[in-house]
């Protein structure tokens, strides 16, 4: 090969390599942000009137942002936590904690109504196939559908509701084994 095409070659690797570097760095930038909106919302969360006013906030809030204040209160909880690279195409766990050395997939949904028992029966597949535990956290209502799923996958611990609110404000009253 002659000088002319090395050096060709050598410029598209330097062209993909900044590429690559710069869409590293946006999505970094991103989850920075995002992380930094979390911290501004766990703090305005105990700021609102009621239970009732908080569920219906977090409902409204960026859904990544409301994985990042998950992850948040895990780790102000004192719990090592793994965070996803990117948000999309996490194959459906939004993020990972460590709890007396057993692995723990998240899975948060912000719904305004109740969950889908198909998301639960799915998580119950991943957490499964993963040889680990699951929690999976909404906003929402668990209907009776729901709960059956849950039911049948003891490997899933529910947070919702209250239990939601208790983990968010740093209560470790969130840890109730109930489903």
């Amino acid at each position: 090969m002659n000088a002319g095409v090395w050096l060709s070659l050598l410029l598209l690797l330097l062209v993909l390599w900044g590429l690559s570097s710069f869409r590293r760095s946006r999505s970094q930038r991103r989850h920075r942000r995002y992380q930094r909106q979390a911290d501004r919302t766990l703090v305005r969360l105990p700021q609102l009137r009621d239970d009732a006013a908080r569920l219906v906030y977090l409902r409204k809030i960026n859904p990544y942002v409301f994985e990042e204040m998950l992850l948040t209160a895990f780790a102000r909880q004192g719990y090592r936590i793994k965070r996803n690279v990117s948000y999309s195409g996490d194959g459906g766990i939004d993020g990972q904690v460590w709890i007396n050395d057993q692995r723990w997939l998240i899975q948060a949904k912000r719904y305004a109504s109740c969950i889908q028992s198909s998301h639960v029966r799915d998580f119950g597949e991943l957490v499964r196939h993963e040889c680990c535990r699951g929690f999976f956290v909404h906003t929402g209502r668990t209907g009776e559908v729901s709960r059956e799923a849950l039911f049948a996958a003891p490997e899933i611990t529910l947070i919702s509701g209250n239990r939601l609110l208790k983990l968010l404000s740093g209560d470790t009253g969130w840890q109730s084994r109930e489903k």
